[in-house]
C-alpha cells in the first residue's frame, strides 16, 4: 500500500509539473501600479472587434492634457455630433435636450448633472466617472420635480479605454462613465455619440455600452422561482414545526401541573377510599403519559420537530451545552479565523469600488497590511481543525464501542466499505443543502448585479454556475480553471471534502490496531513529502514570487489545489490521534512550555510578516509555499495541545470563552454567505467609495455582523435540521 501511495504521489508530481502549457499560455507579472488591473478587480480581455475608437482630432489647436481630459464627454459640445446619428427619434430627443441645456432649463441641467464626467484624481486611480443612476431615474418623478423631460430617460454605463501618452498613462486605463440620456437612443445611439468624441490621446476606445438597469427581470427567471420555492417551503415547515413544539411544550407543562395537583391532594387526604381513588387516577395519568411519550417519539413527529426554529436556535446560541471532553479553544480559533477571512475579503471589496485606487499601493506598503495579504493562512487553521476533530471524534466513538470479534478479511473489507460509504453520505448530506442553497442565491445575486449595478464587476457566476454547478455538488471544482469557477471561494469546501475522504480511509485502517496505525503514519509522511515536492516544483516552474501585492498568485496552479493545502489537515490528523492516546493529559516542564510557545508564536509571526516590502526571491518563495502551510498547521497544533492540556494560560482562557461558541457553530454558513453579502452591499452602491483604512474597518464590522445573522438563518433552516435528520436516520 505504501508503495502504491508513493507511486501515486510521484505520478501527481509528474503530471502537475511536467505538463507542457498550451502555446497561448503567457506568464504574467503583476504590478500593483497597473491601475487598469485595479479598476474592477481582475480584468478580462475584450475582443478588438468589440472596441470602437474615437475619431482623431484634426484641424484644431491641441489643448493641454488636463484641458482635454476635463472636457471629455461634455454635452455642451455635442450639437455637431447629432448629424451622424441614424436613429431619427434619438436625434430629435437629443436636439431638444441640448437646446434646453443651452437655455439652462432645469430638467436638462439635471440630466447633465446626473451624468458622469472628470471629477479629479484620474492620475491617482479614479476610473469611476459614473454620475448617479438614482438621480437620473428621479428626473421623471413629477412629485419631486417641477419640470420633467418630455421623453423617457435612461442611464447608461460606458466602458472607455484611454491612454493619454506614455508619460501620463504608462498603461491603458479603463474608465466607467455614466450617461443620463434619452431612452430612445439605446445602446447603439449612445455608442455612436461617444465614439465621435475628439481624441487627443494615444487611445480612446469605446469598449462597451449597457443600459442600467438592463432587461433582465428576477421575477421571470425560472431559477429564482425554484430557489424562492425551496426557501418558502422550508420557511413554512420551520413555522409549522416551531408551532408544534410550542403546543407540545404547553401540553407537557399542563400535564406536570396536573401531576403536582394530584400529589398534593393525595398528601392532604387521609381517607383510605380517597387514597384508592387517587391511586387509580395516578395509574390512569401515568398510562396517558406513556401513550403521550410514545406518540412524541413517533418518527414523523421527530422529523417534523427537526425543523423547529426554537430548538435549533437554542442549540446554536447555547453557551452551556459544552461537553467535558470538548476542545474549547477550537471555538475561539474558528471565530478569529472566519473574522480574518472576512477582513481580507472586505479589503478586496473596498478596492473594487473605490475611486482613489492609488491609496491601495500606499496601503500595501504598510507593514501591518501583511496581516491582510497573508490571510490565506486562516484557511489552513480550518483545515487543521477539520483533520483534528474528525480524528479525535472518530477514535473516541470507536473506543466507546465493544470490541468486535475477530473476522476474516472479506468481512473486514465489507464492514470498512460500509462504514466508508456511511461516512461519505453523512458528510455529503450535512454540507450540501446549505451549500447548494447559497450557490443558488449567489447566482441570482450576480445576475441582478450584472443587470442593475453601475459597476462592471468581474464576476461571471451567472454563467459559470449555470454550466458548472455540478462540480460544486461533487466537490471537485478546485481542479478546474478559475474562469470556470462558480462561487470562487468554494474551493475551500472542495479541498476540505477531499481531505475528509483521505482521512476516512486512514481512520478506517488505523482503528484496526497498532500495526495499522504505523502504516497510516508512513502514508501521512509520504503524502506530506509529496505535497512539499509538488508545490516546490510548480512554484519554481512558474517563477513564483511571494509578495504582499499578489496574494492570489498562481491561483490555478497552486492557491486552491490540495497539494498546497493538505499539510495542515494531515498535521491535524496526527495531533488528534496523539491527544486521543494520552486522553488530553500531557506533563511538560516549564522550559518545554516556554520554548513551545516561543517557537510557535515566532513561526506564526514570521509566516505572516516575513515577506517584507519586496517579497521573497524565487527559490525562497518556492520553499515558503511548499513548507509554509504545514508550518502553520504545526504552530496551531502547539496552541491546541497546550490549551487542552492545561498549558495555555491566558490564551486558553481567552480562546475558550463561551461567547465564541455560537459564532463557532456558524462559521461554515458564515463562510459560504459572506462574499454574497459583500457583493450585494458594494455593487448596489450608486457610486464609488473613497478608500480609507478606517472605512474598511467600519465596513468589515457591518459585513461580519450581517454575515453571522444571515448564517444563523441559513443554519436554522438548513444545516441544523439536516444534522438532526441524519441522526434520526443513522440511529
Amino acid at each position: 500500500m505504501s508503495r502504491f501511495l508513493f507511486t501515486f504521489c510521484a505520478t501527481v508530481v509528474w503530471c502537475t509539473a511536467g505538463t507542457t502549457p498550451e502555446p497561448t499560455t503567457v506568464k504574467y507579472t503583476y504590478n500593483s501600479s497597473d491601475l487598469s488591473y485595479l479598476s474592477n478587480g481582475i480584468q478580462f480581455p475584450v475582443a478588438e472587434a468589440d472596441t470602437q475608437p474615437s475619431v482623431a482630432e484634426d484641424g484644431q489647436e491641441h489643448a493641454s492634457e488636463m484641458q482635454w481630459l476635463t472636457a471629455l464627454y461634455n454635452h455642451h459640445r455635442w450639437r455637431k455630433l447629432l448629424d451622424n446619428l441614424e436613429n431619427r427619434e434619438c436625434k430629435d430627443d437629443m436636439a431638444v435636450y441640448l437646446e434646453e441645456l443651452h437655455n439652462a432649463t432645469s430638467w436638462a441641467e439635471k440630466m447633465y448633472d446626473a451624468s458622469g464626467r472628470y471629477a479629479g484624481q484620474f492620475f491617482f486611480g479614479n476610473d469611476y466617472w459614473v454620475g448617479s443612476k438614482t438621480l437620473c431615474e428621479e428626473l421623471t418623478n413629477v412629485e419631486t420635480n417641477s419640470e420633467v423631460p418630455p421623453y423617457l430617460v435612461q442611464f447608461y454605463i460606458v466602458k472607455v479605454r484611454i491612454n493619454i501618452n506614455r508619460r501620463a498613462t504608462p498603461v491603458t486605463r479603463q474608465l466607467n462613465i455614466g450617461q443620463c440620456l434619452p431612452k430612445s437612443c439605446g445602446v447603439s445611439g449612445v455608442r455612436m455619440l461617444l465614439a465621435q468624441e475628439p481624441n487627443q490621446g494615444v487611445t480612446l476606445n469605446i469598449v462597451g455600452v449597457r443600459q442600467v438597469p438592463g432587461e433582465y427581470s428576477l421575477w421571470s427567471d425560472r431559477k429564482v422561482h425554484i430557489i424562492g420555492g425551496v426557501g418558502l417551503a422550508v420557511f413554512v415547515i420551520v413555522i409549522i414545526s416551531s408551532i408544534t413544539e410550542v403546543i407540545i411544550n404547553k401540553r407537557e407543562k399542563h400535564s406536570k401541573g396536573k401531576d403536582t395537583e394530584v400529589e398534593n391532594n393525595e398528601n392532604n387526604n387521609n381517607m383510605e377510599g380517597t387514597k384508592s381513588v387517587n391511586r387509580s387516577t395516578e395509574m390512569v395519568i401515568k398510562q396517558d403519559e406513556e401513550k403521550h411519550k410514545k406518540k412524541n417519539n413517533g418518527i414523523l413527529l421527530r422529523i417534523l420537530l427537526s425543523f423547529s426554529a426554537i430548538n435549533n436556535g437554542n442549540t446554536i446560541l447555547s453557551v452551556d451545552k459544552v461537553s467535558i471532553q470538548s476542545i474549547k479553544c477550537i471555538h475561539g480559533l474558528r471565530f478569529f479565523s472566519i473574522c480574518w477571512i472576512i477582513v481580507v475579503h472586505t479589503y478586496l471589496e473596498v478596492f473594487a469600488v473605490s475611486d482613489n485606487k492609488n491609496l491601495r499601493i500606499l496601503t500595501e506598503r504598510g507593514f501591518m497590511y501583511q496581516t491582510i495579504s497573508n490571510a490565506t493562512f486562516s484557511v489552513d487553521t480550518f483545515f487543521f481543525i477539520s483533520g483534528f476533530l474528525v480524528t479525535l471524534t472518530y477514535f473516541r466513538a470507536e473506543a466507546k464501542k465493544n470490541k468486535a470479534e475477530k473476522s476474516n478479511t472479506c468481512q473486514t473489507v465489507r464492514t470498512c466499505s460500509q462504514k466508508f460509504v456511511v461516512m461519505l453520505i453523512y458528510r455529503f448530506f450535512r454540507l450540501t443543502p446549505s451549500y447548494l442553497f447559497v450557490l443558488g442565491i449567489n447566482e441570482m445575486v450576480i445576475k441582478y448585479i450584472q443587470n442593475d449595478s453601475v459597476f462592471s464587476a468581474a464576476l461571471f457566476d451567472h454563467v459559470t454556475c449555470d454550466k458548472f454547478w455540478w462540480r460544486n455538488a461533487l466537490y471537485i471544482n478546485n481542479f478546474f480553471p478559475q474562469h470556470e469557477f462558480c462561487m470562487l471561494w468554494s474551493w475551500y469546501v472542495a479541498n476540505d471534502t477531499q481531505f475528509y475522504v483521505i482521512a476516512a480511509v486512514m481512520l478506517l485502517i488505523a482503528v484496526r490496531g497498532s500495526r495499522h496505525v504505523k502504516f497510516v503514519a508512513v502514508s501521512i509522511g509520504v503524502l506530506l513529502l509529496a505535497s512539499w515536492i509538488t508545490t516546490f516544483i510548480i512554484a519554481m516552474k512558474w517563477d513564483y514570487v511571494a509578495r504582499v501585492e499578489e496574494p492570489f498568485a498562481l491561483f490555478d496552479q497552486l492557491y486552491d489545489k490540495p497539494w498546497l493545502r493538505i499539510g495542515s489537515y494531515l498535521i491535524g490528523i496526527m495531533v488528534g490521534y496523539m491527544l486521543f492516546r494520552v486522553d488530553c493529559e500531557i506533563s511538560m516542564s516549564p522550559i518545554v512550555v516556554a520554548v513551545g510557545w516561543t517557537v510557535s508564536l515566532s513561526c506564526l509571526a514570521s509566516l505572516v510578516y516575513g515577506l517584507g516590502r519586496e517579497g521573497l526571491t524565487v527559490p525562497i518563495s518556492a520553499v515558503y509555499a511548499a513548507l509554509g502551510h504545514t508550518a502553520w498547521g504545526l504552530s496551531i497544533a502547539w496552541v491546541t495541545v497546550a490549551c487542552c492540556t492545561g498549558y495555555g494560560g491566558p490564551i486558553n482562557a481567552f480562546l475558550s470563552c463561551k461567547l465564541f461558541l455560537p459564532f463557532s457553530r456558524l462559521t461554515y454558513c458564515a463562510y459560504l454567505v459572506h462574499p454574497v453579502i459583500m457583493c450585494i452591499t458594494s455593487f448596489a452602491l450608486d457610486g464609488s467609495l473613497h478608500l480609507h483604512n478606517y472605512m474598511a474597518l467600519v465596513i468589515f464590522c457591518g459585513n461580519a455582523t450581517i454575515s453571522f445573522l444571515v448564517a444563523f438563518v441559513i443554519s436554522v433552516a438548513f444545516e441544523a435540521p439536516v444534522v438532526k435528520l441524519l441522526k434520526i436516520i443513522f440511529s
